[in-house]
């Protein structure tokens, strides 16, 4: 025991460390990106809905989720990426889950996105997804209850927790799709090859160029 004890004091003394090297375990156990993020712009998402202001949230949760992801760098201007992400919010839907027989008690919001990754210099479509999400939330109040413009307002507070809730998981769930997208090489870049000179065409002499000094042999 105590010679096990000196060995190790001894390799700690003479400053061997021991490293590991390699990504290591995502956190989380997520999938861990292969290959360099794809250069994309991002417009912001179209808003076919009756919420206000819902595409410029729902836009930065994509970006956030997509540089969160490493599958994605975004740039400012089209020129700059390979690819153009453009999308839009399809639908809001609000059901009730659960009611009484004079208010709603308990409302579900239901949000659908749909995306498409186009290739900046080709136009080709490499790339749609739509997801659904969902998050419920309690309903406080009704238009005739007591303090009905106060329960309202709150009520109001609730859903648009429940829509940023809902958005989040959207984007989560399209940037998990897009880095599985990618590491399928649907956004691979093409690139031109050179063509090899044929054996026949290298081997072929050069004609003299016009003007070129050559001997001409002399009359007898």
């Amino acid at each position: 025991m105590a010679l096990v004890l000196m060995i190790s004091l001894g390799v700690g003394a003479c400053g061997y460390q021991f490293t590991v090297e390699g990504p290591g375990p995502a956190i989380g156990g997520g999938h861990v990106p292969t290959g360099p993020p794809v250069r994309i712009a991002l417009h912001t998402l179209r808003n076919n809905t009756f919420e206000p202001n819902l595409e410029f949230k729902y836009t930065r949760y994509l970006r956030q989720a997509l540089q969160s992801a490493g599958s994605a760098t975004i740039v400012e201007d089209d020129v700059s990426a390979d690819f153009i992400l453009n999308g839009a919010i399809v639908s809001v839907v609000l059901p009730s889950v659960a009611f009484s027989q004079t208010q709603t008690q308990e409302s579900r919001v239901t949000v659908n996105v749909a995306v498409s990754v186009k290739h900046r210099k080709t136009g080709k479509t490499r790339w749609s997804q739509a997801t659904t999400n969902s998050a419920e939330f309690f309903v406080g109040a009704s238009a005739s209850s007591s303090g009905a413009a106060s329960g309202l307002q709150f009520n109001r507070v609730l859903q648009d927790r429940a829509l940023e809730q809902a958005g989040q998981g959207v984007a989560e769930d399209l940037a998990d799709q897009f880095l599985s997208a990618r590491d399928q090489g649907k956004f691979s870049v093409e690139t031109k090859k050179s063509l090899p000179v044929s054996v026949s065409e290298s081997a072929r002499p050069l004609s003299p160029s016009y003007g070129e000094n050559r001997s001409v042999p002399e009359a007898p």
